[in-house]
């Protein structure tokens, strides 16, 4: 089994996007058996609660259902239970490599290096924008999963 963690910052909106997107070609791919994913937020603003009503909404068009994810925040027990963790943005990655000295194994990095096509490391925040920046963070999710998938396929998976 391959374990799969994305985070963001409040886990409302980017991490469960990837996350959803991920799962949904995972399922496609037929490897639900083989790959697990989920997400957190490295602060604990909004633990407990759905993703954003945008993300939703938009993630639904495109027939993902966010609306059973509920956020929480990454803990250094996260590195020792999963394969990879993948940051949205450098700022967040920052906050993953200093949980990583006290736990070591999980790897670490940032989502949208799966996706080096796009020529961008970061993921954009939707949060303080209106419904086309969600529409925006689907697409670059859709193009770092089919990344993220053909490398596991490749290099976990054999």
């Amino acid at each position: 089994m391959v374990r799969i963690l994305f985070v963001c910052l409040g886990n409302i909106c980017r991490s469960p996007t990837a996350d959803g997107v991920f799962r949904k070609l995972v399922a496609e791919a037929g490897l639900s058996q083989l790959i697990e994913s989920a997400s957190a937020g490295a602060s604990d603003y909004h633990a407990g609660a759905p993703p954003d009503a945008r993300a939703i909404a938009a993630a639904g068009r495109r027939g993902i259902d966010l609306s059973a994810m509920r956020a929480r925040k990454v803990t250094p027990g996260d590195l020792k239970d999963f394969d990879l963790l993948l940051a949205m943005d450098g700022m967040v990655l920052d906050h993953l490599a200093t949980l990583r000295r006290r736990a070591s194994r999980g790897e670490i990095g940032l989502f949208l290096d799966h996706a080096p096509h796009l020529n961008l490391r970061d993921m954009p925040d939707p949060y303080l924008g209106g419904d086309e920046g969600f529409e925006r963070i689907l697409d670059l999710a859709e193009h770092g999963a089919k990344g993220l998938l053909a490398n596991i396929r490749r290099d976990r998976l054999g």
